[in-house]
């Protein structure tokens, strides 16, 4: 079987990941912050160490602005309905996931406008569409570091350049780019940095959050939920300190320790490394894609501009049933039709059928690639 479905989710994970879940679950079990015997504070520890090492590799501010819940997802709708209010203007791009596009949607019911920079066909997009878009009553720019879809990396660099110059928000839906891309909340303007981690992080699911800059202030983001966090019990009002203003009930510590040690290997490994080595095999793809007769790749089809996700389809066979007999026949592993992102297709021009992805990761090896391809030149001669 060949796992090219890392886009969704890492797999497999270090081996360190289980070993932490199941220490967690038979060693500590405790829950932190409820108690000062040593369990509690051992899952405090715990907790606290992810903070840090997600601080570092994000050079986040400070560890106590990493704010957990379960996803990206929450992270993100924490961020835009915590921030913004009727009247406010938001900027994102064409190429964004629903996790964006469809709480912003929502907020438009309320009086939020919304704008929408529009990206190439090949998912690239232009900083000054985005600068183009600015009001007067502009508050944030929200948008992926890179595509789900095709892997398109956009110039956040550049594009939180302008919003630090008109002193503008800006949220990076870091869910397809934090441990593939290097990131630098400084360096590149980030406000808020939404994250997931059973991605390229290489922890379990249900656990993400978001990563606060400087810029905004304990009090500016309204909490989603309120409730228990073990931290002033004596009131019976939220804590206004991060992170437990935002982090009310029992967090996912099982989830945590793992996500610990996939951050501890990642560190190990290193972003950069990991980077060329997928870099190389995205580049092998997209050659042995590109001389195969119908089929046609999406993107930049240059590794250098995307990251580990190809996107392509078969001229003579429905994306549907290609992923099936992938599966069923081939044991390729993949996923197929609109990924969550239909506007993203709108703009790359494969809706409504969407495309297959092959979502590269960092244990798949050359000798899988090499397998990938012959597999679409045998369907696509099958279907002709």
């Amino acid at each position: 079987m060949i796992y090219l479905d890392n886009a969704a989710t890492s797999w497999p994970k270090p081996p360190g990941v289980s070993k932490a879940l199941v220490d967690f679950t038979e060693r500590v079990g405790a829950n932190p912050g409820r108690a000062g015997h040593r369990l509690a504070v051992e899952a405090g520890r715990i907790v606290y160490n992810t903070r840090e090492a997600l601080a570092t590799i994000f050079n986040a501010p400070n560890p106590l602005r990493i704010v957990f819940g379960a996803n990206v997802t929450e992270g993100i709708n924490l961020c835009l309905y915590g921030v913004l209010k009727p009247g406010d203007h938001v900027i994102t791009s064409s190429m964004e996931h629903n996790s964006v596009l469809r709480p912003l949607r929502d907020l438009e019911k309320s009086g939020v406008e919304v704008s929408v920079a529009q990206c190439t066909p090949q998912g690239e997009l232009d900083p000054e569409e985005v600068e183009r878009l600015i009001r007067a009553n502009t508050k944030l720019v929200a948008m992926n570091h890179a595509s789900n879809v095709v892997g398109t990396i956009l110039p956040i660099r550049e594009i939180g350049e302008i919003c630090r110059r008109y002193d503008l928000l800006f949220l990076v839906d870091s869910a397809q780019s934090a441990g593939v891309l290097p990131i630098d909340m400084e360096k590149d303007f980030i406000d808020l940095l939404c994250f997931t981690g059973h991605k390229s992080l290489f922890g379990p699911m249900g656990v993400g959050g978001v990563a606060i800059g400087e810029r905004i202030a304990e009090g500016e983001i309204k909490p989603m939920k309120r409730g228990g966090t073990g931290s002033h019990s004596e009131k019976d009002e939220q804590p206004g300190f991060w992170p437990d203003a935002l982090e009310s009930g029992t967090p996912n510590v099982v989830g945590l320790s793992g996500l610990e040690a996939g951050l501890s290997w990642l560190l190990e490994k290193t972003i950069a490394q990991i980077r060329t080595e997928e870099t190389e095999l995205v580049r092998h793809l997209l050659d042995g894609l590109g001389e195969l007769k119908d089929v046609t790749v999406y993107g930049t089809k240059n590794a250098a501009k995307q990251t580990r996700m190809v996107s392509f389809a078969l001229n003579n066979l429905e994306v549907s049933e290609a992923g099936l007999r992938l599966d069923e026949e081939f044991s390729l592993l993949c996923r197929v039709g609109l990924h969550c992102a239909p506007i993203a297709h709108q703009t790359i021009g494969t809706f409504p059928q969407g495309t297959i992805r092959f979502g590269l990761g960092a244990f798949n090896t050359l000798e899988e690639i090499e397998y990938a391809v012959r597999t679409i030149d045998l369907l696509t001669k099958e279907a002709s």
